[in-house]
């Protein structure tokens, strides 16, 4: 699959890729909801025997308005392209938002992005998508360009869960926050997953008998402090149950960085310097403090166990959930 980046966005889109199905929004956590945007245009895509393309915008709206407050992207760029791809894109243009675009016309929207650069056939998107200055491009507006301009709309309902809610990446960010993985992983349709490189750490895990892969995070990331049962995945595809710790590490430190700390099972060897992915199955517990390293061995043993026969039990929620957990 293409990846178009920031500065590629403003080349020739190829031959090969014009006249596509274009899906369109951020998309962030690609989550049931947003898969039935996808689906639509994969769907529309086949039928008329053109690509399928999916549009979205880098870096979030929401960040460039509000710089101070970074959204906690539940997809950043990369893992988001790995899932689109997975579900079958020819190709991701992640086109630069920043204010001066923010500033452009719908009509100039439709006219130098979809028209003269993606020479869309077809577009999908969301029944609420808004588009241009001011967000004056709505759906009755895309629907009339299309007329105009010779492409066909197709704007998607609200998508809901069982409970008849709809789904959205803002309370799938707060279930997370609350360390409730299991229900995060059913609006999304697969085990919310973090991506990053390993880095060095103290090494006192491997001198209490559980040596750790340590990650850092974003900062603007609001996963629930706590102990977690998860899969690691390296680069090479191959994948370890295991144990996860994510905090400051209270026992240990008074005033640590956050990071995400994980205890593969059967496995020995160095991780250093790989970008792994961590998905997350269960919350075992809070973040805790010990009264010493004693107590925490202890406590460490019984996540262990308890993370194992989590692990043991669980299948996939969904062809994405196998291609990223399993």
């Amino acid at each position: 699959m293409t990846v178009f980046h920031r500065n590629e966005t403003r080349q020739p889109l190829p031959d090969a890729l014009r006249g596509g199905v274009i899906a369109i929004g951020n998309f962030d956590g690609v989550h049931r909801g947003h898969q039935s945007v996808l689906s639509r245009a994969l769907d529309e895509a086949q039928a008329r025997g053109v690509p399928a393309l999916v549009l979205t915008f880098e870096p979030h709206p929401r960040s460039v308005f509000r710089p101070d407050q970074p959204v906690f992207r539940l997809t950043p760029a990369p893992l988001k392209a790995r899932l689109l791809e997975g579900m079958g894109f020819s190709a991701v243009i992640e086109y630069p938002f920043d204010r001066t675009f923010s500033e452009i016309t719908a009509s100039d929207f439709i006219r130098t992005v979809l028209m003269e650069w993606l020479h869309a056939s077809h577009v999908v998107t969301g029944f609420d998508f808004h588009f241009g200055k001011g967000r004056e491009g709505g759906p009755a507006f895309l629907m009339a360009a299309g007329g105009e301009n010779g492409f066909g709309v197709t704007l998607v309902d609200a998508f809901r869960d069982e409970n008849a809610s709809v789904i959205s990446s803002s309370h799938i960010r707060a279930m997370l926050a609350s360390g409730d993985v299991v229900g995060a992983a059913g609006l999304l349709g697969y085990r919310y997953t973090v991506a990053a490189e390993v880095i060095g750490g103290k090494k006192l895990g491997r001198t209490l008998g559980y040596p750790t892969a340590n990650m850092r995070l974003p900062p603007e990331v609001e996963l629930r402090n706590g102990i977690y049962a998860v899969r690691f995945r390296r680069p090479d595809g191959s994948l370890y149950d295991a144990v996860a710790s994510f905090g400051k590490r209270p026992t240990v430190t008074s005033n640590g960085e956050a990071l995400l700390e994980t205890f593969l099972f059967d496995f020995s060897g160095d991780l250093y310097g790989e970008v792994s992915s961590v998905s997350f199955f269960g919350h075992l517990r809070d973040e805790l403090k010990f009264d010493g390293l004693e107590s925490l061995v202890v406590q460490m043993k019984q996540d262990d166990a308890e993370a194992r026969a989590l692990l043991a039990g669980v299948r996939p929620l969904g062809e994405i959930d196998r291609q990223i957990a399993f």
